[in-house]
């Protein structure tokens, strides 16, 4: 299906192609500047410290529904082995295969592309069977910014959204109210749709359910200067076959092709969300710098938040 001339006219207003440079692959990363880094620093208070990562085991989310993506598969290299002497040194080993976006992650610049176009107008044959030569998920091995809860869930009143849900510009201005927040250029959004409840209740089905931003508040972002974004979902974004099937996966295509957007997805914020609730705070200091997988268009990534 065609994407509509909605879609096409939002990303000409959206797209931040040259705005840092031609051979930039950063993107809205450049938005986190030394003075952001050092007023994100001055956010900390309590010393209180939250990983947002899911377990990495071979019972995460997914459940086939992209082939290959696989949850991490961790055996044994060796177990207790002598090096030299018997009594002396002995190592055990192990290893890992997975999805690099199988757990908590984040999206290379370079995941998404359409119509031959990935960020900044890098060639798109610069993404081989050797990975992505241009926009890779290396160039997110710096991470540190002031981050911002947005419970969209609990500003409107819910532990969950619906399934599906589409979340509005209008839906992040009123979360924004609930934390008493601005957002400000530079800013990591974290966004809480309250779907992480169904995964941690074992409905991994559920949890694949397409609740999340929507092409209606991809201006926000770009409005507001944001630098990543991240849910506590599967999908990421608003997905409706059955409403809106020529709306499929466009978020991710405007995000990251079109804005240099970095997306990250299941992300925990459960507990968070609890402690922003009880003290009234919903910013803080947020560390996530990505695995600098070389030419990689994902890495697992576990998220701190130290408030």
């Amino acid at each position: 299906m065609a994407l509509p001339e909605e879609f096409h006219e939002l990303a000409r207003k959206v797209n931040n192609w040259g705005r840092w440079g031609a051979d930039d692959e950063l993107g809205t990363l450049n938005l986190i500047t030394p003075e952001v880094v050092r007023a994100a620093a001055g956010l900390v208070r309590r010393g209180k410290v939250f990983s947002l990562a899911l377990p990495l085991g071979p019972d995460g989310p997914q459940i086939g529904a992209v082939p290959g993506r696989l949850n991490p598969l961790r055996t044994m290299l060796a177990v207790n082995r002598p090096v030299f002497d018997p009594e002396g040194f002995c190592t055990s080993d192990d290893i890992v295969v997975m999805g690099l976006q199988a757990a908590t992650h984040w999206d290379a610049l370079a995941h998404a592309s359409y119509l031959g176009r990935i960020y900044n107008g890098h060639p798109i044959e610069s993404l081989t069977e050797a990975g992505a030569a241009k926009c890779g998920i290396a160039n997110v091995d710096r991470l540190v910014s002031r981050g911002i809860l947005l419970d969209v869930a609990r500003a409107k009143g819910v532990e969950r959204l619906d399934v599906p849900y589409a979340i509005t510009g209008e839906d992040l201005d009123a979360a924004c109210e609930l934390g008493k927040l601005t957002a400000r250029p530079g800013d990591v959004v974290l966004l809480r749709t309250g779907m992480m409840r169904l995964l941690k209740a074992g409905d991994k089905q559920g949890y694949h359910g397409g609740t999340g931003p929507s092409f209606w508040s991809v201006e926000w972002f770009r409005d507001h200067d944001v630098a990543a974004v991240a849910t506590d979902n599967l999908t990421f974004e608003y997905l409706d076959i059955d409403r809106h099937p020529e709306l499929l996966l466009v978020v991710h295509l405007l995000h990251l092709v079109e804005m240099g957007l970095t997306q990250g997805q299941n992300f925990d914020l459960e507990a968070l969300a609890d402690d922003c609730a009880e003290d009234g705070v919903y910013e803080f200091l947020f560390e996530g710098s990505a695995e600098p997988f070389v030419n990689g268009l994902g890495s697992p990534v576990n998220p701190i938040v130290v408030k």
